[in-house]
Formats: structure tokens, sequence, C-alpha cells
């Protein structure tokens, strides 16, 4: 897990988030309304670069519609397949796949013979009445723009059984192609097994929504899943815990499961990544292989939560010479079975380890993938020591590496992302504070972490590649945007199982694999998704969030037992204002700080769901509300004029203390003093930002979530 050097500056495992002290916040930033995007026609995720609804009537598919390729290809008459078996189940038709030499009509047609400048994985769709074509250069992009054209049916197609319905593709006019090459998700198989059939299957989840690598972290403390033929102790001993688990037998990827993968992820255009964690996280190694510890006396295998407890024997040439034999033997099987490019190295979390030794440890590492003809991957701290030019680095600092640039006080993270930048490095974006699918929506998440804060969705989506190395302003970004590879989602996974908030008891509830991917990855991993796809220019989270709503029937017809995070306006839920609830604007939550005292100025925080953002709405006889903090029992008062703040004092009945709600949009709503007639009003998006009154102009900020 990715943790062990915030302790002290960010939440750590075990412990619930505080409130700092607010920062100053001005009350001109509320003042201007930002222009209103316009409405996208479908509810696309991710969103294509272009998308025009087409007059006129859609097409309707029946059992004698016809799948044409245009192409003999067998990767695009296999995109062509691969459709036909998408659409059986629910529709009951088995459509039969022709190769064609000129589109039908009447037909599902996919063209792989588009224009070279559609590049790798663009496409483009036309639908109407008469049919659909769906135009690639090449069987990858076909495959892309599928995923586009299982959205533009009705969301029961996604159902594994039949129903009885029409199936009728919405007329539409499609252009679409990446924003970045690389667009990962990383499974944590390490820390909690998950068998090949649940591995698939969350390739096929993360598919849909255009991810095209899956990233596989194979080895840590907690196990060792890959089966090297030449050391067999690293599966029959290291692969016998997991996090919460002793004794396994079969709790690893043997070379035929591990190839199979392979090619289930490859026939989805997905490439896979293993990564073999070094020289921390290496517990499971050194309970294998005894000659790795330094005193040649192999670990007890490891099955617990700590961070930072293992290193391999760098103190002398004999063991370090151990340790570049075990990487050149390991690195070479896993190459072999892997024909994808990239051999992650790990690299993280080694605070026991000398300058010189990690340095060693890169080496070897290096050396051994370069090689193999594999291009170098590892987390950002590879950065210390030398690497090649070209290698992936992978970034997943966080907001408080960022407060550090430019100062005197730079972080370690900062300057090791320095150091690779001056390497010729390329990157990989994932922030733990967005992109983090372990971290927990809020504090009532059964499952996860919070040490890098909590991340609701919107905090999944509104983050940009080109600037989260940068200053807090968007300034100053230390990674220039052509050394920017790609974004890759991450989903550890040894805090999965239920009151993660504390060590786990014989009683504890632990959820199948699947189970808890499901739930900690969507609606996050599509709101990653189209971060690593859409245009920057093209995404606003009001209208991704509408979007997104309506893809919880899809993930319903599917069985991804997603998480119905608040914020989001799912289709067929119900809302009052009447109650307790979250009031959130612009990404971040009303709030009195934790304080208990009269006067307090009212704040914006990230939402956490604590009880110091929880709020009782209760209607009064005059048809307002008072809001009543849950932590202090104290109400919203408005006093002053207009940019004046809102504080909490005790419940007193009187019109300072009420509030008209009303509905504005959608599922937004404006909160009025009734003593003012001014909105409440957020300051800025920014953490520690007061909440004031302003007139009425127009602001996201002034439009609240109630939920």
């Amino acid at each position: 897990m990715r943790w062990l050097h915030r302790r002290g500056r960010r939440l750590v495992a075990l412990a619930t988030a505080a409130v700092t002290l607010p920062l100053t916040a001005t009350l001109s930033q509320a003042a201007a309304a930002p222009p209103t995007p316009t409405p996208a026609p479908y509810a696309l995720v991710p969103q294509p670069v272009s998308q025009q609804a087409v007059a006129g009537e859609g097409f309707a598919l029946t059992a004698q519609t016809r799948i044409s390729v245009l192409s003999r290809d067998s990767d695009a008459v296999g995109v062509g397949t691969y459709l036909s078996k998408l659409l059986a189940p629910a529709t009951g038709y088995d459509l039969k796949v022709v190769k064609d030499t000129r589109a039908p009509k009447n037909a599902l047609v996919l063209d792989p013979n588009g224009p070279k400048k559609l590049g790798a994985e663009g496409y483009t769709i036309s639908s109407g009445k008469d049919g659909v074509v769906v135009k690639a250069h090449g069987a990858e992009g076909l495959f892309r723009g599928v995923q586009t054209l299982r959205q533009l049916l009705p969301a029961a197609v996604e159902s594994r059984t039949k129903q009885s319905r029409a199936w009728t593709v919405s007329p539409a006019k499609i252009n679409d192609a990446p924003r970045y090459e690389y667009r990962g998700v990383m499974l944590d198989v390490a820390r909690r097994f998950f068998p090949v059939d649940q591995v698939k299957r969350y390739i096929d989840e993360a598919a849909a929504y255009k991810i095209n690598t899956l990233h596989l972290h194979l080895t840590d403390d907690q196990g060792w899943r890959i089966a090297i033929d030449a050391l067999p102790d690293l599966t029959k001993v290291g692969a016998s815990t997991q996090s919460g688990f002793t004794g396994g037998t079969g709790w690893y990827y043997s070379a035929a499961d591990y190839k199979e993968i392979v090619s289930y992820a490859s026939s989805r255009f997905m490439t896979v990544v293993p990564e073999i964690d070094g020289p921390g996280h290496t517990m499971a190694a050194l309970a294998s292989v005894p000659e790795l510890n330094c005193d040649n006396k192999a670990k007890p295998p490891y099955s617990g939560f700590d961070v930072g407890i293992s290193l391999y024997c760098l103190e002398d040439g004999t063991h370090t010479g151990n340790m570049r034999r075990f990487l050149k033997t390991v690195i070479k099987e896993v190459a072999k079975l892997t024909p994808g490019p990239y051999i992650h190295l790990g690299g993280d979390e080694t605070p026991q380890a000398t300058p010189e030794g990690y340095a060693s440890y890169v080496k070897a590492a290096t050396e051994a993938t370069t090689g193999r003809h594999k291009t170098v991957m590892g987390w950002h701290q590879l950065g210390q020591s030398a690497i090649p030019s070209g290698s992936i680095m992978q970034y997943w600092g966080e907001d408080d590496d960022r407060e550090s640039i430019g100062t005197a006080e730079e972080t370690e993270t900062i300057r090791f992302v320095r150091n690779g930048v001056s390497q010729g490095a390329k990157f990989v974006m994932s922030p733990s504070d967005h992109a983090y699918l372990d971290m927990k929506y809020d504090v009532s998440t059964p499952y996860g972490l919070s040490w890098s804060g909590y991340v609701p969705v919107q905090r999944s989506y509104e983050w940009d590649p080109e600037t989260v190395t940068g200053k807090l302003d968007g300034t100053g970004s230390i990674v220039p945007a052509k050394k920017i590879a790609g974004v890759e989602a991450a989903l550890w996974a040894d805090r999965a199982y239920e009151g993660s908030g504390s060590l786990p008891t014989p009683s504890t509830r632990w959820p199948e694999p699947r189970d808890y991917a499901d739930y900690m990855s969507f609606p996050r991993l599509p709101a990653l998704a189209e971060v690593g796809w859409s245009p920057q220019s093209a995404r606003d989270w009001d209208g991704f969030r509408q979007r997104l709503a309506q893809h919880g029937q899809r993930w319903t017809a599917a069985g991804i037992a997603y998480h119905a995070a608040p914020g989001i306006p799912w289709t067929g839920t119900v809302r009052t204002v009447e109650g307790v609830h979250v009031l959130e604007t612009g990404g971040v939550a009303l709030e009195n700080g934790g304080s208990s005292s009269d006067g307090t100025d009212l704040l914006m925080w990230a939402p956490n769901r604590g009880n110091n953002q929880t709020w009782t709405v209760a209607p009064q006889s005059d048809g307002t509300y008072t809001l009543t903090a849950k932590s202090s029992g104290k109400c919203a008062e408005a006093a002053g004029g207009a940019g004046a703040t809102v504080v909490q004092r005790a419940c007193n009945g009187q019109t300072g203390q009420r509030w008209k709600i009303t509905q504005a949009d959608n599922d937004r709503h404006t909160i009025a003093s009734a003593a003012t007639g001014l909105l409440l009003t957020a300051a800025s998006a920014a953490n520690g930002a007061r909440a004031t009154q302003q007139p009425d102009t127009g602001s996201t900020l002034q439009r609240w979530s109630i939920d």
C-alpha cells in the first residue's frame, strides 16, 4: 500500500480526518458564473471528442441483423465476433458475423479501413435508421468504437439474461480519439488474490470504458503470485499468504494461468504490465529464497498489514550478487510470458535502504529488464537513482507534495520527479488523492483507507494530468505535457474487508475480491477513464455526473455491485430535502470545522460525510428550513449583508436561521437566507474557504446538492 511516507503529513491508516486551520478565502471568486457547457446529447463515458444527435429514427436490431466486417483481417473479424457475443445474452439474438467488401444497409458495419489520421484507437460512428457504421484505422479502433456503440443501446443490453424489449441504436455522428496513449488500471493481486475468472471479469469491466492497460501488482510482502519454474518456493512458500489469510496452496498464477490472462486482455486490446516489486515490499521473496536475507535464513511468510518492513539484503557484494541473479532469473521468465513492452520494477517505500544499496537494486533490475528488451517502469521513487532514458515513472504524489514545489522544502517526491525528468523519463499519472481506488469515498465507506484523504467521485474526476505535478494554482508543472504517457487508476487490496479502519478480527467480513473491486472502482474508474481519454476542454463535472448517473442502470444490469455515491443523480433514486444530508457544491461540503462554539464561521472542505459535515434539514411552518449541524447541535445563521460569512449559533427559531431551499437545475438547489434573501455561497472550492452570503450570480458555487 502506498502510504508509508504520509505518516504525520496526511491521514494515516487507522486515523480519522482532522480539520486544519482554514485558509483565508476571497469572496470575489463566486461572483462570476462559469460558461455553461453544451449538454451532451447522449450519456457517453468517456466523453467523445465530438458527438452529434441525428434527426430521425435510430437503427432497430432484429434477429436478422448482420455484423458486417469490411476486412478479412482476423483481429477485425474478432471484434465482430466480440460484438455478437456481447449482444447475445440480453437480446437473445445470435447475430451472424460476415466478411464483406462493401457496407450493406440494415447492418452493423465494422470498417477497419478508415484514414490513418484516426490513429490506432480513433474511430467514427454514423448511425441512423438504415444501419450503423463504425470506422477505424485498424481493429483496435473498431474495438474502442464498439464500446461507444453499446452505450447507444438501452442500458438493458448489459444484462446477462434475455430481455423482452426493442433494441434501437440511437441516431448519432461521433468522431473520437484518446487524449493519452496509456490508460491503465492496477489490480493488487498480491495483497488479495484474484482468481483468473475474476481478473478476466475486471478486464471486461475496464475495457468497457476504453482502459487499455492492466497493471498486475504480482508481488509484495503478503504474497508472490506468479510461478517461476527455476524458483518453485516463490509460490510454494511465498504464495501461501494474503493480507489476513494464511495456509493457501493455490493463491498464484501458473504460467498457463498468466498466459490465459494475457491472452484474454489482448482480445480486449489491453496490454498487461507485470510488477515485480522491490527492493522493499519483498517479504514473500525473503520467505522463499533464504540467500536474499543478510543471515541467509528465510523469513516467516507474512500475512499482516504493515508497510516498510522488508528489504533485499544490499549490504555486501555477496548478497547484492544474490539479488542480481534472483532478479535476472525472475525477470527473464516474466518477460518470456509477457508480450507487452513494460516490466514494472516497483521501487517505492524503502526507508531503510541506503542510497548505495537502493542504486544497486535499480541497476540490477533495470539491466535485467532492458536485457530482455523491455521498457523499465516503476514508481516515481525510482527517479532517485540512474534509470534508462525513456523509462516510465508512475507518479503517486498528492497535493501535499505540490504545496512544496518551488520552496526550500520540496518533498522527496518532487525531487525524485525532477530527477526522472532530467533523465528522460516519461510519466504515468496516478496521484493518490485522485486516482487511488482503495481510498474511501467518505467516512462511511466500509473498505479501504484514507491516508491520502477521502476521494469522492468528483475528486477522482476533477484533475488534469498536465498540472498535477505543478503548484496548487496549476502553474509550474514539473513534468512537461509531452512527457506524460497517460493515466492509471490503482486498486490496492490490503484493506479489502468491512471495518477497514481497524485491523480484522475472526468475525470480520471479507467480500469476494470481485465485489470489493466493483464497489471501490465504480463509479470512480469511469471517471478516471474519462480523464485519460477525453480532451480536457470537453470535461466538466456537472455534465459528467449527469451522464454517469445513467450508467448505474447499466452496471446493475451487468451485475456490477457499484457504490451509489452521493452527488450523482442516479436514475430512480428518490431524494427529499427534509432529513439528514451533506450539502455539497463545487466538490466541497459545508461543515463547521468540528467546532461547537457560537459564532464559528462555516467552512467548505473536501467531502468526508463525517458528523461535522452532516446537517439536519428541518421544515418550518412558513415553508423555510433550518440547517442543524450534527456535531454541535447548532444552526446555520445568516447575519450581515452581501459577502458576510455564515456562522453557527444555538438554535433560536429566528429568521436569520431560516433558509428557503429552491430546486435550481436537475438535482441542485439554491439555499437563500429568509432574513437577507441572499444565497448561501462557497467563497471558493478550496479547502478552508468560508461559506458566505451573496446575490444570485448563477455561479455553480451557489448550486447545492443535498445528499
